[in-house]
Formats: C-alpha cells, structure tokens, sequence
C-alpha cells in the first residue's frame, strides 16, 4: 500500500511539473532551434503581444481562411466581368475560398486562395502549384470596398501564370526556404539558397513576426522563465539598445525599395546589421529622385529637412512597430507641433485655414496622399484605371490645392 502511495505521489509531481514546462521547448521553428516562436513571447508581453498580432505587419502574409480574407465571396460585389462572355467570381466552397473562371456559362479554372498579402490598403492572394506560388487576377482594395485587378494584371484577359518568387516573401514574412532546416546542422541560414526555385510550404513563417525584428529568441525565453525577476532584457534584441542608423536600417530592409543591387538575402538580416551589406543602393542619400509613394518610405523621408535637420528622428518617432498607424491624423500633427511650436504659416494659408485647424493638419499639409506610378487597378466594368493612394514620407511644402 506504501509503495502504491509512493509511486501516485511521483506520478503526480511528474505531471505538475511537465505541465510548467516551457512550452517553446517542444516547439520547433524552419529557421532553426535558436527561435522560439512569437507565441512564446505572451508569457511575459501579453498586452504587446495582442496588441502586435492584429498589425499590418503581423498580417503582412497569412494562411487564406475566412476571418484573414477580405471581401465578398458570395453577395454584393462579388464578380469582376472582363467581357460579355468571361467573368471572375469569387466563391465559397467547402469552406475554402477560390476565384473561378467562365466564358460563356461554363467554368474554365478554379482556383483556391491559400496565401493573403496585406490587409490595410489592398490585400492580394495567391495559390500553389508546382511547388510554387501564383499571383491570382483580382485583389480586393480598402479604399473602394471592391474587387479589381491586381497589380499589373490585364482588365481584357485573365490569366493564372505570374510566380511569385522568394525575394516578395522576404518583406511579407518571416521566413520561406527550398527545404527544412536541419535541426541539427551547424548551417542554419537554407532560407538565403535560392538555388532551387521551389518553395516548401512547411518553411512558411507567416507575417513580420517578433523574432524577425528581435532576433532568434530561445534563449531569452529560458533565461527569463528560469530567472523571471530579471529586470533587463537578456539575449535578445531592444531597439532601445540600437543606434539610430541600426533603427533605420532595420525598417530600411523593406521600407526603402527594390532597386538596390541585392548582396544577400533579407532572410538573413538581424536587428543591428548594417544594410549596406545587404543591398547596394543605387541612389546617395541626398539623391533628389521623385521616388514613388509604395515602400520607398525611407528614401523619402531622407529627402525631408525635418529627418536631415534632426539627429535623433527615426521611424519610430512616429510609428509604434507593434501597432497600425492611428487613423487621428492630429495625434502626429502632435508630434510635428512638439518641434515645430514657433512654426509661421504665410499670409495666404492664414487666410484660408485657422491656427487651430493647421495644428491638426500638419500631415494632411505637409505629407499628402499622392497617386503611386507602379502600382494602379482596374474595375469592373470601368473604362480606366484607378490610382494606388498612398502618403508620402517626404515631408515638405506642397502646393495648395486649388478650389
């Protein structure tokens, strides 16, 4: 009868204590076992963390099911016509969501979404084939509550043949790889090899995740589960800790365009690299090129004296990573005003606006929407094409617009 007591009592033990385990241990990451996963992160940054997963950054990328998805798929404006005898329609299937080809009457192709990207202006998808992924026809965009063309895709003809390679994953996610890693090489970087031109879907790390812009952090979890009153963050990344060109270059790796020569692969940067070892831009800092509203963030901020003049402005003197850009646009004229209080406006904007009223307005003034030259869409049934609005990060004086 003791030795039963005994044995339930170290059964017992066995079970609590497996049950305060540390759970990122038995999770295993594509990019390597020195990732412990963003879920681990809640343990100890719950508000951060709830707060992180509804951003447009955690959303960049995401598995195409219903609650990630926008638009209509069986009501409203649901169907994009190309001609008298083809259409688009969006359909619910079996709980799957798929984009469905007719010429005259009859179903042509089918198929089903299974990667978003974005969810804040515009929101595209794609679908696997081959080991691959393709851009479908239609996205659906924000700013007109409807499906058109994606970007760059004919309003005449439908087609399901754009790939979409690694290198558009690399700002949209957090890793994409040709195969698993190893979980016991010393090699860890397979998500740089682009030499097979496949992608294997288990490597996916959807969206821009807290390791991407923290670093590897299995060892800060343990660390701080094992010694949970440490008051200092250990083995692991704080933008605090950072240099301001470290905090720039970080948001610059997918905020500052493509058109840089590429030395490595943006899979590899970690919070606290130097980007000229990753790209070789094409444009000097004070370069005066009109460069265009979509992802060229930083370069426009570059040419705006508010960045030049300051020796601390960085992005995140603006933007909290881990959440959406408010939509108050009086809460950064706030921002704008803590520098600029002695500010004078000319006579002839006096006249027409209120004081009151352009300290409320700095960003609608002096960062105004403008039309992007890359990207623009097509209705249905419309006889031209829609502009991509997006506001500009070159902070400047523009003209006033005419009444």
């Amino acid at each position: 009868m003791k030795n039963t007591s005994t044995l339930f009592i170290l059964l017992f033990l066995v079970v609590l204590l497996s049950n305060c385990s540390n759970k990122s241990d038995e999770y295993i990451d594509p990019r390597g076992t020195d990732y412990a996963g963003s879920e681990s992160c809640i343990q100890c940054h719950q508000a951060v963390y709830h707060k992180a997963i509804q951003s447009s950054h955690y959303k960049a990328t995401a598995a195409a099911i219903k609650g990630n998805v926008l638009g209509n798929f069986s009501s409203g404006d649901h169907v994009f016509v190309y001609d008298k005898n083809t259409k688009m329609v969006m359909e619910e299937r079996n709980d799957s969501l798929y984009q469905v080809l007719y010429k005259n009457g009859k179903e042509v192709e089918a198929r089903k979404l299974e990667i978003v990207f974005g969810t804040k202006h515009a929101q595209t998808s794609v679908f696997w084939r081959n080991n691959n992924t393709y851009e479908l026809p239609l996205s659906y965009y924000t700013s007109v509550h409807s499906w058109a063309t994606s970007p760059g895709f004919s309003a005449e003809k439908p087609y399901f043949d754009r790939k979409v390679v690694k290198d558009c994953y690399a700002c949209h996610s957090s890793n994409i790889s040709s195969r698993n890693v190893d979980q016991n090489s010393k090699d860890k970087n397979f998500m740089s090899m682009d030499v097979e031109d496949v992608i294997n879907k288990k490597t996916i790390v959807y969206g821009i995740d807290c390791e991407r812009c923290h670093g590897p952090a299995k060892e800060h979890v343990n660390q701080h589960l094992k010694f949970p009153d440490l008051k200092v963050a250990k083995n692991i990344v704080t933008y605090k800790s950072l240099t301001r060109q470290q905090k720039l270059d970080a948001c610059a790796l997918c905020h500052s365009g493509n058109d840089g020569m590429k030395i490595k692969s943006r899979f590899d940067f970690k919070p606290g690299d130097n980007l000229s070892e990753y790209f070789r831009s094409s444009h000097s800092p004070t370069d005066t090129t009109d460069f265009d509203v979509h992802g060229n963030q930083f370069k426009l901020l570059l040419q705006s004296k508010c960045f030049t003049k300051s020796e601390t402005m960085d992005c995140i003197s603006c933007h909290n990573p881990h959440e959406n850009a408010t939509k108050n646009l009086a809460t950064y004229s706030k921002i704008c005003m803590s520098c600029h209080n002695t500010v004078k406006h000319n006579t002839a904007t006096i006249k027409t606006i209120s004081d009151n009223l352009l300290k409320d307005n700095c960003i609608e003034c002096h960062m105004p929407k403008k039309p992007s030259g890359v990207i623009s869409f097509r209705l249905s049934k419309a006889s031209k094409d829609s502009n991509y609005m997006l506001r500009t990060h070159k902070i400047a004086i523009y003209p006033t617009k005419k009444k």
